[in-house]
């Protein structure tokens, strides 16, 4: 094996530094009519909870109006859908910045039981969408009978 000596080993991470930099500009450059960045769409952040009947599935998704919500449900998955649109505001002195997150977005959360999705309830309040999933009866008395091996010593 040959050895390479590193002159400045610096110089090559600052390059890696530029190309990370002029990446992260182009993803999040402004489209100035709409506000809304190109090329990121933004994802809820979701929190569920296995009880011994059902998921209970939670997801952030603030200023999104209920009516800008799709919510779909099937026995393996949940996919949540809809857009939280730009409020255009004229400012005759000065700018304004903003770090809310506008446009569209799209989740798709695998469930880790068969659920009974036609009795889901859904909750919207506070910009928490609060879905309770009732497990499948197959996923409710499913057990699991590990097979027990000898161990060596």
């Amino acid at each position: 094996m040959a050895l390479v000596r590193w002159i400045d080993p610096f110089r090559e991470l600052e390059v890696m530094r530029r190309q990370m930099d002029r990446l992260f500009d182009e993803m999040l450059r402004r489209d100035e009519d709409t506000q809304v960045s190109r090329g990121v769409d933004w994802i809820p952040a979701v929190e569920l909870q296995d009880t011994p009947d059902a998921l209970i599935l939670k997801a952030e998704i603030p200023g999104v109006k209920k009516e800008d919500l799709d919510v779909s449900v099937t026995r393996e998955a949940v996919q949540i859908a809809g857009e939280h649109r730009f409020e255009k505001r004229e400012e005759s002195k000065g700018a304004v910045r903003t770090e809310l997150r506008y446009g569209r977005f799209q989740r798709v959360i695998p469930l880790p039981v068969p659920v009974a999705h036609d009795q889901t309830k859904a909750e919207y309040r506070d910009g928490i969408l609060t879905l309770t999933l009732p497990k499948a009866e197959e996923a409710k008395t499913q057990v699991f009978k590990p097979q027990l091996v000898e161990a060596q010593s």
